[in-house]
Order: structure tokens, then sequence, then C-alpha cells
């Protein structure tokens, strides 16, 4: 509230200036005093108003609003989040951007090498050797035989997957795994838990805190205005 201070602090003393002068003036005093009386006044009433929504006054009904109303505050703030920023909607278009321009950046290589593809073949020689032709291949050296083939199987086997990774029939089958409705709803819930949480973290003294930063600056010029126009009411008031 320091900014809010300043403002209330330098219109009030301007006020109390011009009443100074009202008394000492020669000429218009009535005027000058009207002025700055009117002034001192709208700017009293405008910075206790403002006062009154953060601060409990007692045998003043109505003060103290905010801290006083906060879980209506706190309820708000929530629905204004999820129902301005974080709705299943945003989050679907969301998440669909995001598909449609990884469509075209997705690279699968890093997917590809992690692949164990000594076992793969290890598994395809067990297969063999367990099949028919596993007695043929005993009379020939058994697995040994089929020791050359490792390396060309392997890099075979890597560019069949990179292909496939890279067909439109693998990306859109990819695509159609990733809901973007069930993924938008499990996160919306996800959403509202953490909010939930830090909402029910939040105190008065909080509440009031925020709402002050959101709107001190304006506060301040509340005060500044009243007194401005609690002046010209004076003038008015004097030639009325």
């Amino acid at each position: 509230m320091k900014r809010l201070f300043n403002k209330s602090f330098v219109t009030n003393l301007i006020s109390v200036v011009i009443i100074a002068i009202g008394y000492l003036c020669p000429v218009q005093q009535e005027l000058v005093k009207s002025i700055g009386f009117f002034a001192l006044s709208g700017a009293i009433t405008n910075w206790l108003a403002i006062y009154m929504l953060f601060e409990k006054i007692p045998f003043l009904y109505g003060s103290g609003v905010i801290p006083e109303r906060f879980e209506e505050f706190k309820f708000s703030i929530k629905a204004l989040m999820m129902e301005q920023f974080f709705t299943v909607d945003n989050i679907e278009r969301f998440i669909e951007t995001e598909e449609q321009q990884g469509s075209k950046m997705l690279n699968l290589d890093p997917l590809l090498n992690a692949v164990d593809y000594d076992r793969i073949y290890e598994g395809l020689v067990s297969s063999i050797m367990g099949s028919s032709f596993g007695g043929m291949l005993l009379m020939m050296g058994g697995e040994e035989a089929l020791a050359p083939l490792k390396t060309p199987f392997t890099e075979k086997m890597k560019l069949t997957l990179s292909e496939i990774a890279e067909s439109d029939r693998f990306r859109d089958a990819l695509k159609q795994g990733l809901d973007a409705h069930k993924i938008g709803i499990d996160i919306i819930d996800k959403i509202e838990i953490v909010i939930d949480k830090r909402l029910g973290q939040l105190t008065p003294q909080m509440v009031k805190e925020m709402v002050q930063a959101i709107i001190r600056e304006h506060l301040g010029w509340l005060v500044v205005w009243g007194g401005i126009f609690g002046g010209l009411m004076g003038a008015l008031f004097i030639f009325a």
C-alpha cells in the first residue's frame, strides 16, 4: 500500500495547504477554503472507502469485505481459471496443435536406437533352432552357422523399423492413440486438484495482499481524483 499512501498523503497535503492559503489569502478566502475543505473531504472519503475494503473497522458495517469474503474470492479465482483458461476445449485445441506440429518434427530415431536388436536376433535364432529347421542347422554347425547373418539382419531390421515409423499409416495410428479429448479431461482433473490444493493454502491475509497487488495503482488514483473533484465541488458550492 506504499504507493497508495504516497498518493493519498500528497493529495491530503495539497488540500491542507489550500485550506491554509484560504485563511491567509486576503482575497477570495471563502472560495479557496471551500475548495480546500471539499478536496480534503473527497480525498479522505475515498481513502477511507479503499481502506475499508481491506481492513475491518469497528462499528462500520461492510468494512473489511475482502478478508471476510475471502472464500468467495477463492471460488471466483478458481472459476475464472477453470472456465476461461483451463477448459477441455482449450486443452484439446492445444494438444491437437501440438500433434500437428509434432507430426512434422517427430523424431523416432532415439526410440529406434534404444531397441535391443541383439535380443531380437537371439529370439529369432532361438525360434529357428526350436523349429523343424533346427535339426538341419545342427548338422551344419548349429547357431554358429547363422552368426554371419547377425549384422545384415540387424541393419535390415533398423532400416525396416525406420521406414515403418516414417509411414503415414504408422503416424495416423500414433495420432489416433493420442486421444486429445481423454488427455484433455485428465489434464483438467489434475489442474483442478492443484488449484484446489493451492487455494486451500490461501489465508484471508494472502487474498487481501493479492488483491492489493493487482489494483493498488488504480486505488491510489481514486484518492487523487476524489480530491480534484471535491475541490471542483467546493468551487461550485461557493458560486451556486
